[in-house]
């Protein structure tokens, strides 16, 4: 049994938020079992690799880290590929690797949709707004890591008072400001449309669309 799977079984039990008592149950294992599979310790029989995913809802060739693509599509470009290891031996942390995969798929279906439309503001505003999450993670990083605050122009304590936050409160409104007065044809948005003309893309959106819409939720609970 490739080590993929032992890992990629513990990531969807923790990625759907449930316990070990509780998936081991509905999988009809004891806890005990359950943790042997995900820490590697035992290898489980065809039987139970079906049921985790038909539990998880997704294909054999995912849970054995054979591809990216949840349905088991090879729709993985050679840039998350090792290959000077195993082929297909994703690098790094699989949870990295599964999650870049979402966002770098995500933006690139948004701005191939913006693009295709034209508006020059909607993907200005589109990018800076972005730029702005991905600003903020990173200088939390390198604070993190002891980096040097220097490489940075905007002092610490005007970012930590919200200034970043501000701007992307701006980019937002710009984008919307944008689409509402668009005069052109805005795209075919349908799953349908989205998925045959961007089949892995729209994928990975789906998912980051879905996963968002549930954290939402769960606040209002």
């Amino acid at each position: 049994m490739r080590e993929d799977f032992s890992r990629t079984l513990s990531l969807l039990r923790q990625e759907r938020g449930i316990s070990q008592r509780k998936a081991a149950a509905e999988l009809g294992v004891s806890q005990a079992l359950l943790s042997h599979y995900e820490n590697g310790i035992r290898e489980p029989g065809l039987n139970f690799v079906t049921r985790a995913c038909d539990y998880y809802n997704v294909s054999a060739d995912f849970m054995l880290g054979r591809t990216l693509s949840r349905d088991g599509a090879i729709i993985v470009s050679e840039e998350l590929y090792d290959a000077s290891q195993e082929k297909g031996s994703l690098k790094g942390s699989i949870m990295a690797t599964l999650q870049k995969k979402l966002v770098v798929n995500t933006a690139c279906l948004l701005f191939d949709v913006l693009g295709a439309m034209g508006d020059r503001t909607a993907i200005t505003a589109a990018g800076s707004y972005l730029s702005d999450a991905l600003y903020q993670l990173l200088r939390l990083l390198y604070r993190a890591a002891g980096g040097n605050e220097s490489y940075f122009s905007t002092p610490a304590n005007t970012t930590d008072k919200g200034s970043v936050e501000a701007d992307m409160c701006l980019s937002r409104a710009k984008y919307t400001d944008a689409l509402e007065a668009f005069e052109g044809e805005f795209p075919n948005m349908s799953d349908q449309v989205l998925a045959e003309k961007y089949p892995g893309l729209a994928q990975s959106m789906a998912q980051v669309l879905h996963g968002t819409d549930e954290r939402v939720s769960d606040l209002t609970k």
